[in-house]
């Protein structure tokens, strides 16, 4: 008699709806530091693809599942990045972990999330051993390969005809990808490189010793509060004038308001072209402005898509989440219904996507804007055949 009320027990449990369950998703993020402002864009964007979906807060359903977001800071810093990660997971029993902004983060948490074996949905960082030597059926990306920028802007100075070009980054993983992947790209002359230190606020030295190596154009990346700094004195400098500015991660609408007027004439590569003609784009754009008074940038666009790309994969799997290898391999079969288009997704878990120009010029009112031009290039990146063939899907 128990025996047969235990086996109708457990019917009865495989049979309730998919929507019994809890789904539990860590966002990881860095809200305080040098890259703290472009941190408050990607949870904004995040925050918005979630209310997209129906979700704004604890208990809500995404997608008809019961979910709990889980949210921290890792300060830019690898220790607490692990140490929150795995607070995530033992104690808040997190299915998935997202978000991420610095490479030597995601890097650093990667292993952690990935033996425990919970998805790594990253929302921004794509450093280049996660595209290749270390790449991982659990990881998907919502944003891009990190060379894969850089690539194209050494494809822009080749066009524009640049001759010798002085490369600019801190010095940390996210810094070294983009100085490895422009100098892929680029044909002419690396006149000279500084790698100065993360989160430096004065590039004075800096300035000297390029007028010293006397390049044709700078390529710089720093993002954040880096960046505000950098564009701030390079246009103090004088030499503006003089050199073309090439920038990465610096000129963002997360940066610009602060940034003003010394942005105009910079010129930049990006995935996310805020004058692209998409209803989905048009409609992120919207309702970012909406909400938040001022317009997105690459990194809120990049947050939301991975919220929604979450939800995609919680209704195709009909809610059965625990498997968190199908659950990442649902997310690159499904592709992504971006605000940059619909991308597929590459073996190793990054998408493939166009790569524009974009320039910041004096708006009618005479405030720098962006403006999105042509496409530089859009390719698969090109660490991909390095990523082993049992850890591709």
């Amino acid at each position: 008699m128990l025996a047969h009320r235990l086996a109708l027990l457990a019917a009865i449990a495989a049979c309730s709806p998919a929507a019994a369950q809890e789904l539990r998703i860590g966002f990881l993020n860095t809200t305080t530091g040098p890259i703290a402002v472009v941190g408050k864009h990607m949870e904004n964007g995040w925050k918005l693809g979630l209310a997209s979906e129906g979700w704004t807060k604890d208990g809500d359903r995404l997608r008809n599942i019961p979910t709990r977001i889980v949210y921290a800071d890792d300060q830019g810093k690898t220790d607490v990045g692990v140490r929150e990660a795995e607070r995530m997971i033992k104690e808040n029993r997190v299915q998935i972990v997202a978000g991420v902004l610095a490479a030597n983060v995601v890097m650093a948490v990667s292993k952690t999330v990935f033996d425990a074996n919970v998805s790594l949905v990253a929302t921004n960082a794509g450093p280049s051993p996660l595209a290749g030597a270390l790449c991982n059926p659990l990881f998907v990306s919502a944003s891009f390969m990190g060379d894969l920028n850089a690539e194209a802007t050494g494809e822009l100075v080749n066009r524009d005809g640049v001759k010798s070009v002085v490369l600019m980054a801190p010095n940390y993983q996210a810094g070294k990808d983009m100085v490895a992947g422009f100098k892929r790209a680029f044909k002419g002359n690396v006149a000279g490189e500084i790698l100065f230190k993360f989160g430096e606020a004065d590039f004075q030295a800096d300035f000297s010793k390029v007028r010293a190596m006397a390049p044709e154009a700078v390529f710089v990346f720093a993002p954040g509060g880096m960046g505000i700094s950098f564009v701030k004195q390079w246009a103090s400098s004088g030499l503006r004038q003089s050199l073309k500015l090439y920038t990465l991660y610096l000129v963002d609408n997360a940066t610009l308001p602060s940034i003003g007027e010394a942005a105009i004439g910079s010129v930049h590569t990006g995935h996310w072209n805020p004058d692209l003609d998409h209803p989905r784009n048009k409609e992120f754009i919207r309702t970012y402005v909406a909400q938040y008074g001022q317009p997105p940038s690459m990194f809120a666009a990049q947050g939301y898509d991975g919220a929604r790309a979450i939800a995609a994969a919680v209704r195709k799997l009909d809610g059965k989440v625990d498997d968190a290898t199908a659950f990442a391999r649902t997310i690159r079969k499904n592709g992504l219904a971006s605000v940059r288009g619909d991308l597929k997704y590459n073996v190793n878990g990054f998408p493939i996507q166009p790569y524009w120009k974009i320039e910041v010029v004096a708006g009618a009112d005479g405030k720098p804007v962006k403006r999105g031009r042509d496409i530089v290039f859009e390719r698969p990146d090109s660490l991909w055949e390095r990523c082993p063939a049992d850890k591709r899907s």
